[in-house]
């Protein structure tokens, strides 16, 4: 847990985050337009998703363990350009690089703990895991806060830092021995035959939640700290001691399995994805205001982070036995969002000004919010675990493909999964 943290926090928090949290140091040196900004942080958020879509399927090919290395080989080859960078295309090339090393790294941990964590305690493992934005977040921003132009030894660390947690990472987890475990099968029908096709309409609502919530997300994490320097006129020391309260806070993020856990999945996502416009909406309403900026920064981190985690438990819940596919899938979601909301603001921002630019993000996760899991036992509300029956959080683990078994259950296309452990069922 404590090596996948790590990786996270490089991989998100560093070399996916850094870019938007020392935009103002890199415009002074590089030089570039909100409008351009906007295209370079859509572009990394593209480069995500095509490293995530990979992933997915790579991962129904061979070991996750392969998925991390490529991952670590992205970030840090990523970083080292962005350290050595002389203008502002090869900046762009590669934060693009950089950018997309999360998008092989988070389905591969999601993979990587199922095997290795227990299954009652899988949902607060991966959140753990999951909350390393913002350890990445905070520390990029103790590096600004100490040497505010110092971002290229940032990058070339980073890179350095992707390896070496790669390499704590496979040491540790427990690897499976082939491809992420595939569907259950049913014991009376053909060998290898998946017993009954999931619905798909619950994981397309699962996608188009994600990626609202990604669009309206992309301010802060794009524009947030070019917003309270050049708008708001705060220094750029404080902005940056501002911005590591928010990687600080988004740390609490691993508190996400716990919320699952006693508020259900449904009401988890509405509370964490409000209070992710509650966040976006007070830096909006006063850029200016240091107390306002560090509770609004504060809330914004956390609750970014519960939701990305709530988002993990909400595949997980819809196909227990792919978590890290579904994993991919919905954060592919999340970031294409997240790119079109960078195109979005960079671009309102010049037109209209970055306050009226970051309402709209707000509005949107507000929609987003909206958009909540179907209804069924193990996914509406707070929920009960039985010895080895689900996962932590109240949804089917992902790590208990051995000894499963699914079957029709009744009318509505309904699906249960059975643990052969404990005789209990868990409809999703």
């Amino acid at each position: 847990m404590a090596a996948g943290t790590g990786l996270i926090a490089v991989t998100y928090g560093v070399v996916r985050y850094g870019y938007g949290l020392q935009l103002p140091a890199l415009t002074s040196e590089l030089g570039r337009s909100s409008a351009l900004a906007g295209a370079i942080a859509a572009g990394s958020f593209a480069a995500y998703c095509a490293a995530a879509l990979w992933a997915q399927r790579a991962m129904a090919r061979r070991s996750p363990r392969a998925v991390v290395w490529v991952a670590a080989a992205l970030a840090a080859s990523g970083a080292l350009l962005v350290g050595a960078s002389w203008s502002a295309w090869s900046l762009a090339a590669g934060v693009l690089v950089a950018g997309s090393a999360a998008g092989a790294a988070s389905p591969a941990l999601v993979a990587a703990v199922a095997s290795t964590v227990d299954a009652r305690r899988a949902g607060r493992a991966q959140a753990v895991v999951n909350a390393g934005t913002g350890v990445g977040v905070a520390l990029v921003g103790a590096a600004t806060l100490a040497a505010p132009d110092a971002w290229r030894p940032v990058w070339f660390g980073a890179a350095a830092g992707a390896l070496v947690t790669a390499a704590v990472v496979d040491r540790s987890a427990r690897w499976p021995s082939g491809p992420e475990g595939s569907p259950p099968t049913d014991d009376a029908g053909p060998p290898g035959r998946q017993a009954v096709a999931r619905p798909r309409g619950p994981f397309v609502r699962a996608g188009v939640a994600a990626a609202v919530a990604g669009v309206g997300s992309a301010a802060v994490w794009t524009f947030g700290r070019d917003l309270v320097t050049v708008t708001g006129g705060l220094p750029g020391r404080t902005s940056a001691a501002l911005w590591c309260l928010l990687g600080v806070a988004a740390v609490l993020g691993a508190l996400s399995g716990d919320a699952v856990r006693v508020l259900g999945l449904r009401r988890a996502w509405v509370v964490t994805v409000l209070a992710t416009a509650a966040g976006t909406a007070a830096l909006t309403l006063a850029p200016g205001s240091v107390l306002v900026v560090a509770v609004g920064g504060a809330v914004f981190g956390g609750a970014y982070t519960a939701m990305s985690g709530v988002l993990i438990a909400w595949g997980a819940a819809l196909r227990p036995h792919a978590a890290g596919r579904a994993t991919a899938a919905l954060f592919v979601a999340l970031t294409a969002g997240q790119a079109a909301g960078a195109l979005v603001t960079g671009g309102l921002s010049d037109v209209v000004g970055p306050q009226a630019a970051f309402w709209l993000g707000a509005a949107a996760l507000v929609a987003a919010a909206g958009i909540v899991p179907t209804a069924a036992p193990g996914l509406g509300g707070p929920s009960t675990t039985t010895a080895g029956g689900t996962g932590e959080g109240g949804y089917a683990s992902s790590s208990g493909g051995a000894g499963r078994t699914g079957s029709p259950s009744g009318p509505s296309g309904s699906t249960s999964v059975r643990s052969s452990a404990s005789g209990s069922t868990q409809r999703w």
